[in-house]
């Protein structure tokens, strides 16, 4: 591994965990194991270090939700392998955070096609700086930028009988997240507008964040899924559509106690001197400081 790519992978790590006040130490990455999970119908979960991946084999190739960690491709790589020789032939960015696109130039050069919101392509090709901790990314390489995207609305990639359905979210955790759907196998990958750790989701507000977002797409996800319906969170074991309702619940209530309090003219630190998410945080924060920045 050059240099570029082990500080890229560190610095992606201080933003794996869903809150930065949580954030991980370096990783070793030599230790690190690839958990697969079946979830049915030629479809499967993958996790590592960062975020959870979706693996879908058709008769003639992969799709695959997300890459992790660059230091991670070849043990996600021999994973994917495990489950199919097939070809991966498309890959879903659900948003531009390292922890799940730093595997791109890789996969992309053994021939994947990168696809995902167009914002993400924007935000990895200029750089980015995180709102909550100040901490600056570079910009990505060419190779690791989505070859292909779109700008709103839904779109819809087929490889070998299977079809992802790709939604983009305006806006949640950031301003390029997508879901994804896989309706023959009742599967949603939801990327980073939630996770089944119960602690807080980062909203990216520096980068396009809003938690009106992950309100309104998390009541998407309890209008589409069942009970059979599986759910690969960013972060996080497989959840299932009451993990969906515990966490809506959660981004609607912080949602509409801050929002009052907005409305009444309060300043941010009168919001945070407020400390309308108390209660809340006795589940959702890790620490104190974690509930401090899911308020601001």
């Amino acid at each position: 591994m050059n240099r570029l790519t082990l500080v890229s992978c560190v610095v992606a790590v201080l933003f794996a965990a869903p809150d930065l006040a949580y954030a991980q130490q370096p990783v070793d990455w030599d230790k690190v194991q690839v958990k697969t999970t079946d979830l049915g119908h030629d479809t499967y979960m993958l996790q590592g270090q960062g975020g959870n991946i979706t693996i879908s084999v058709g008769s003639d190739g992969i799709i695959m939700v997300d890459t992790q960690f660059a230091a991670l491709h070849d043990k996600i790589a021999a994973a994917i392998r495990a489950i199919s020789p097939l070809p991966i032939k498309h890959i879903v960015n659900t948003h531009f955070h390292g922890d799940h696109t730093g595997g791109n130039e890789a996969f992309q050069k053994e021939g994947a096609i990168i696809v995902g919101q167009d914002n993400i392509r924007v935000r990895l090709a200029a750089g980015t700086t995180n709102g909550t901790s100040g901490q600056k990314t570079p910009p990505a390489p060419q190779g690791a930028l989505p070859a292909k995207t779109y700008v709103g609305g839904s779109m819809t990639i087929e490889v070998g009988g299977r079809k992802a359905i790709l939604t983009h979210i305006n806006n949640a955790h950031t301003d390029g997240d997508t879901w994804v759907y896989f309706p023959d196998a009742n599967v949603i990958s939801t990327g980073d507008v939630m996770n089944n750790l119960k602690r807080y989701q980062q909203v990216d507000y520096a980068n396009g964040g809003d938690i009106r977002g992950m309100v309104a797409v998390t009541d998407a996800f309890l209008a589409l899924s069942n009970d059979a319906t599986k759910i690969v969170v960013g972060h996080g074991p497989l959840a299932d559509k009451a993990d969906i309702v515990t966490y809506n619940t959660m981004v609607k209530t912080a949602r509409e106690r801050v929002e009052k309090l907005v409305i009444e003219g309060k300043s941010e630190a009168e919001v945070v001197a407020a400390d309308p998410l108390a209660d809340l945080n006795k589940t959702w924060a890790a620490n104190d400081q974690a509930g401090v920045n899911f308020l601001k």
